[in-house]
Parts: C-alpha cells; sequence; structure tokens
C-alpha cells in the first residue's frame, strides 16, 4: 500500500526570483518538427517553491513535482546545480 511513485524530475534556469519562496524556472526542450524535420527549442515555464530562497535569477537547478502548494506552484526545488555567473 505504501508505494512511492516516482516523480518527474527536470533541469532549467531560473528566471525570476521576485517572489517570496518561489522562484520562476524555464525548461526547454529540444523536438523535431514533424513535417521539416528541423530541430527547434520548446519552452515551459514552471513556478516552483524555494524554501529559504536560495536559488537567485541565472542559476540552473532541479525540480520535482510535488503536490499543490498554491495556485500555480507543484513542484519543489531540489538541487541547486550551477550558480550564476557574475559579469
Amino acid at each position: 500500500m505504501s508505494e512511492t511513485a516516482n516523480k518527474r524530475t527536470l533541469i532549467g534556469r531560473v528566471v525570476s526570483d521576485k517572489m517570496d519562496k518561489t522562484v520562476t524556472v524555464l525548461i526547454e526542450r529540444r523536438v523535431k518538427h514533424p513535417m521539416y524535420d528541423k530541430i527547434i527549442v520548446r519552452s515551459t515555464k514552471y513556478h516552483a517553491h524555494n524554501e529559504g530562497n536560495e536559488a537567485k535569477a541565472g542559476d540552473l537547478v532541479e525540480i520535482q513535482e510535488s503536490r499543490p502548494i498554491s495556485k500555480s506552484k507543484a513542484w519543489v526545488v531540489t538541487k541547486l546545480l550551477q550558480k550564476a555567473v557574475a559579469i
């Protein structure tokens, strides 16, 4: 009865950290166009829970799906893979 379902994980770039305990993560994926056979980049933005506000804009993070935390937030930041480079 207590089986744990495998939760999806995605890797993306933080594009906004202006909210408290929430970041917006941009996920890009490459797909082949069905007619023209050209590789195109599709992107999706997810709101992810960022406990402690450790992820900042420009960071590369791993997010994992979770139970709904708010109306638009059902993902959680699990790892900070790479910090943003300051120019």
